[in-house]
């Protein structure tokens, strides 16, 4: 039998205390009772689904005194799930090593996991063979996950649309765009005629200003919520990530801004004509000269100055408030004309720093609105909903800001933060850092579960084992109570190879499984 070795001890406990895991005779009895099942064989379905329900029960009371009560894997399904005994391998499997809960690939590289006859959406299904077109393999995984005691959310892919989708004639306008014209698929030009790829040179990401790229999105959204998964996660909350000097936005053009969606949007921050007329100048040009401002001013003699959100009027000097606010019968009872404001020359830098304030902070609040408008149908359902992201992602160097623009201190309206603590020196110290910074941050109510990457019981990558990373979270940041491991192929690699190539299915007589009602 297989309990929880040690759970509850302190952090120095054995780094076993926190697997779960099933005892391998019970694991090997489970395969075989699979296998009689879709043979046909006499009472092996019954003994079959006797020992599943066990297993729940065992996984859930070692869970409830373990660390973390949440362990999670994320896993990507395939068609050939739809094989028979695949799905009910994979989380058998789930179960085994100790897995409480899954987080299912459900929206990525522009397909959705919907049965391809029944997609109401704009988007390709994942899955295409004829033979299985009916099949719904989101509802089949959530009823094999739950069947054994796993909460099972829906995880999508976010601003990240899918190379297909950049390709589609009336969706261009969708397409997240630079100031140098070019969307997160092409090439970038860099000064000196030198080129450089952009790090997600494979990923076509979106505008998330757009209305029509939040309409497609919310139809994949609405359709896979119908099935009632757990919970809903948001992944590639974010801008493209690039390399080199790309990898840092320094100029207002070297932002994801300028899609005409984007661009209205900003330009709609200025609060008076002479505002917005800038913003627009601002963008255009990369800049504003002294001359930009004059004109602008010339054209609206009424405003006495640019203003946009954020921006106050320039205050009036002090003796000049006190002689335009003095007794007016000196001046015949006229109107005292506005003070005058400095000079165009003073005033110039300062306003292209609010410029460029305003264009990161426009940009930051494009991607926290877009998770707020996606997970809205979630919340109204009560289904749990989360974000996931790089504690990195909103980094400044300098006076540039990480590519990613990745706000998550905006990510507010969600109830987890899924903080992908990816960090590489070869020790823990990197990892729990990013884990502490985003525990710091977070507000009351949101729940922090960090995502780790690596193998049990060895260190890969210059990562430390799982149980060592975890060890060490549980140490520094004790409040942390929920972990999830990226992924599902990393930590049953056999298994998912053949589910991959179609050779993970087992000898069976019986036919697929229908899809639940």
């Amino acid at each position: 039998m297989v309990g929880v070795i040690g759970a509850g001890l302190l952090p120095s406990a054995p780094a076993v205390a926190f697997t779960c895991r099933a005892d391998p005779a019970i694991s090997d009895r489970k395969q075989a009772l699979l296998q009689a099942t879709l043979q046909g064989q006499e009472g092996a379905f019954e003994a079959y689904r006797t020992l599943i329900s066990e297993e729940a029960r065992r996984l859930q009371q070692c869970r409830s005194r373990a660390w973390p009560q949440t362990q999670a894997i994320w896993l990507r399904l395939y068609p050939c799930d739809l094989q028979p005994g695949v799905l009910e391998q994979v989380f058998d499997e789930i179960v085994n090593q100790g897995y409480n809960r899954v987080y299912i690939e459900t929206f990525f590289d522009g397909r959705v996991v919907l049965p391809a006859n029944r997609n109401p959406t704009v988007w390709p299904s994942v899955v295409r063979q004829p033979e299985w077109a009916d099949a719904d393999l989101l509802a089949l995984a959530l009823q094999k996950s739950r069947e054994r005691g796993l909460v099972s959310y829906a995880w999508f892919h976010g601003l990240n649309f899918g190379y297909a989708y950049s390709q589609r004639g009336d969706r261009q306008e969708v397409l997240a765009r630079n100031g140098y014209g070019k969307n997160s698929l092409e090439v970038i030009e860099r000064s000196g005629g030198a080129t450089e790829f952009i790090g997600d040179a494979d990923k076509a990401f979106v505008d998330p200003y757009s209305p029509q790229g939040r309409a497609d999105y919310l139809a994949a959204v609405g359709a896979v919520l119908e099935r009632r998964p757990d919970g809903l996660l948001i992944d590639y909350i974010r801008y493209p990530r690039q390399t080199g000097p790309a990898s840092v936005a320094v100029r207002v053009k070297d932002l994801w801004v300028y899609s005409p969606a984007s661009f209205q949007a900003l330009i709609q921050r200025g609060t008076n004509n002479e505002g917005r007329a800038l913003i627009e100048r601002y963008l255009r040009q990369g800049y504003l000269t002294q001359t930009d401002v004059e004109t602008v001013s010339a054209l609206y003699p009424d405003e006495r100055e640019p203003l946009w959100q954020g921006r106050s009027p320039t205050p009036v000097p002090a003796t000049q408030n006190a002689s335009s606010s003095g007794n007016t019968s000196n001046n015949n009872n006229q109107t005292s004309k506005p003070p005058a404001l400095p000079p165009i020359s003073e005033r110039l830098g300062p306003m292209q720093w609010q410029l460029w304030l305003l264009s990161v902070n426009h940009a930051y609040q494009g991607v926290a609105d877009f998770l707020h408008y996606v997970t809205a149908p979630a919340k109204q359902m009560g289904i749990s909903t989360g974000a996931v992201f790089f504690p990195e992602g909103k980094n400044t160097v300098g006076q540039g800001y990480d590519s990613r623009l990745q706000g998550w201190d905006r990510f507010t309206q969600v109830g987890e933060w899924h903080a992908m603590a990816y960090g590489v020196c070869g020790q823990t110290s990197c990892i729990t850092d990013q884990v502490k910074r985003v525990v710091d941050e977070a507000p009351p109510g949101i729940s922090v579960a960090p995502v780790l990457v690596g193998a049990w019981g060895r260190s890969v990558e210059n990562r430390p084992s799982l149980e060592d990373q975890m060890l060490a979270i549980r140490q520094v940041t004790p409040t942390v109570n929920s972990v999830s491991h990226f992924d599902f192929g990393r930590v049953a690699t056999q298994l998912n190879q053949a589910r991959r190539a179609c050779r993970a299915g087992l000898a069976t007589s019986q036919p697929p499984p229908a899809n639940p009602r």
